[in-house]
């Protein structure tokens, strides 16, 4: 059996786009998953223009009460000017928090291709919520490329992938 429908599924947060402008992530349920690994990939860009992002839970798909899920105590991180294939993962802490701003935070992040990694476990989401979202602040003044992508795993059932239940679901 494939991986896909057994292990994970795959939904997006915001599909590649100049992040000068501010993104509203796409939400995505853990109704049917254990967990969501959140993976945003982005461009080099120019000095200053530092990405920013912000963890959100919902209580429904669209509308509802939305509110910071503040669980981001750590995240994991590969950046270099032009990603290759011999990066490793570097982990950074904080306190924990939705927010992540200047990831790396060397001041230099602007100038890197990244992939940057956080982990959501159904269970830390608050009673009543049931969605979460990623956002990207607006990061300044010049073109920028950046994407994000939402990995549901542990799925509660285990379906091929033509018959996976929808992630809005």
């Amino acid at each position: 059996m494939e991986a896909l429908g057994r292990l994970f599924d795959l939904s997006t947060g915001w599909v590649p786009v100049d992040a000068q402008a501010a993104q509203t992530g796409k939400r995505v349920s853990l109704r049917n998953a254990g967990g969501c690994t959140i993976v945003v990939f982005k461009a080099a860009g120019t000095a200053g223009d530092d990405h920013s992002y912000d963890l959100q839970q919902h209580t429904a798909s669209s509308g509802g009460t939305t509110a910071d899920l503040d669980i981001v105590d750590h995240y994991y991180l590969k950046a270099e000017a032009t990603l290759d294939g011999d990066e490793t993962w570097a982990k950074h802490t904080q306190s924990a928090a939705s927010e992540i701003t200047e990831a790396g935070g060397a001041g230099t992040s602007a100038e890197e291709q990244q992939i940057l990694v956080i982990e959501v476990d159904a269970d830390q989401l608050s009673d009543g919520y049931s969605y979460i979202s990623l956002n990207s602040g607006g990061e300044g003044s010049n073109a920028q490329l950046s994407g994000c992508l939402y990995i549901l795993h542990d799925l509660h059932v285990q379906r091929t992938p033509a018959n996976l239940a929808a992630p809005l679901s």
